[in-house]
């Protein structure tokens, strides 16, 4: 179990199998992307494995506009990468991302999270060819339950 503090409570977390594969990405490529229904742990997991970078949910019309309009300021206002939470959400990004990735090269830059058509999205996998783990989380397993 992972614990997640928040504010005056802890909150105890289930481990989930796929954590350290995640981790074990991070550690090798620029770009980590983790796919999987709505409602299976995307956001939780990450949010919790990567507690120290910056956390930017593109569900917020406002920051989902600033990305949209000026995708190269986005990502200068995230100098030490970032979660991006729902980054199919602007899908321009990817391009974009493909520069900072090159002149930064450093692992784990950039955590994102997407519905399960993510994957299907050209702007990904021809922007961040070679840059970017894919990993699909699905709903908690038995086993994970039972742990």
């Amino acid at each position: 179990m992972y614990n997640l503090s928040k504010r005056h409570y802890n909150i105890a977390m289930i481990t989930r199998n796929l954590a350290t594969k995640i981790l074990a990405q991070a550690e090798k490529f620029p770009v980590v992307a983790l796919i999987g229904p709505r409602q299976s742990g995307k956001t939780t997991l990450v949010r919790s494995l990567f507690a120290q970078k910056t956390y930017v949910s593109l569900e917020d019309p406002d920051r989902r506009e600033f990305a949209s309009q000026d995708p190269r300021g986005f990502l200068r206002a995230l100098p030490e990468g970032a979660v991006i939470d729902e980054a199919q959400r602007v899908p321009s990004l990817f391009s974009y991302m493909q520069t900072v990735v090159d002149e930064c090269n450093e692992p784990g830059y950039f955590i994102l999270t997407g519905s399960q058509n993510f994957l299907l999205q050209e702007g990904l996998s021809q922007s961040l060819a070679g840059r970017v783990a894919l990993l699909k989380l699905m709903p908690l397993s038995l086993s994970e339950l039972k742990a």
